[in-house]
């Protein structure tokens, strides 16, 4: 397919996991893709596989409301607009509430929610203009609880509703925003939870289809949600789960 031609894409988060693969897939189908992140190295990765006419390596910390403006701004100088933006650079700390630190909850509703605020902010004003599109990667762990994962619950949580909030806002201005929902997914972000054979045994357990996520399961959504195969879809948060989210939470039986 090549449903991007002529199209821009912004993926922050992209120098692994779910944004070294949304970005692969945008490629692939024609877009000129900006790849973000705080490692230039790992970017410059990722980019090494993309048609290099097409590509844009950007090094920056979305957190940092001046690296965000400069992002779009580098963006529109390069390509000479946006089309989709995906907010997809987050981190996952865990642990007890009170054990947990200051440190860590600033860190955390830093990058996955002041990221996604500042880059929609700065990208906004482009995708009013080519009638673009924003897809979050917010979680399951967006639209439910998790044991001892409070500060991520919570950070997740504001990403699914900033979807539905400027969904509401900006869909009559021909802005659509949608969101994807995953569950257990191998990344850098996940590396020790997968080699944890214990606990990997506890995740198939509750997933109907027998494995966790690959990036390229995420991506594939991703690039469904911004083409307009899903004009209609707006304000939806998908989860991209195996079905962990048809359980009502009772054991298998």
């Amino acid at each position: 397919m090549a449903r991007f031609d002529g199209k821009v894409v912004i993926v922050t988060g992209a120098g692994s996991g779910i944004g070294a693969a949304t970005a692969r897939r945008f490629s692939r189908e024609g877009a000129s893709v900006v790849l973000v992140g705080r490692t230039r190295e790992k970017l410059e990765k990722v980019a090494a596989d993309l048609d290099a006419s097409r590509t844009l390596v950007h090094a920056a910390d979305v957190s940092v409301q001046d690296q965000a403006e400069a992002l779009a701004s580098a963006t529109v100088q390069r390509f000479g607009r946006i089309d989709v933006l995906v907010n997809n650079a987050g981190i996952a700390p865990s642990g007890p509430f009170l054990e947990a630190s200051v440190e860590d909850w600033r860190s955390v509703m830093a990058t996955d929610v002041d990221g996604v605020f500042f880059c929609t902010r700065a990208v906004l004003p482009e995708l009013l203009k080519t009638k673009g599109n924003i897809v979050n990667t917010s979680s399951v762990s967006g639209l439910g609880g998790d044991w001892e994962m409070s500060f991520y619950n919570t950070a997740k949580g504001a990403v699914t509703n900033m979807t539905r909030s400027l969904a509401l806002e900006l869909g009559g201005k021909g802005v659509r925003v949608n969101a994807v929902n995953p569950a257990l997914t191998r990344s850098e972000l996940t590396e020790d939870m997968v080699k944890d054979e214990e606990l990997v045994a506890k995740f198939l357990d509750r997933f109907p289809m027998g494995r966790y996520g690959e990036p390229e399961d995420v991506a594939d959504v991703i690039a469904f949600l911004a083409s307009d195969d899903a004009r209609f879809v707006n304000g939806v948060n998908l989860p991209v789960d195996g079905g962990l989210s048809a359980s009502n939470g009772q054991p298998r039986m």
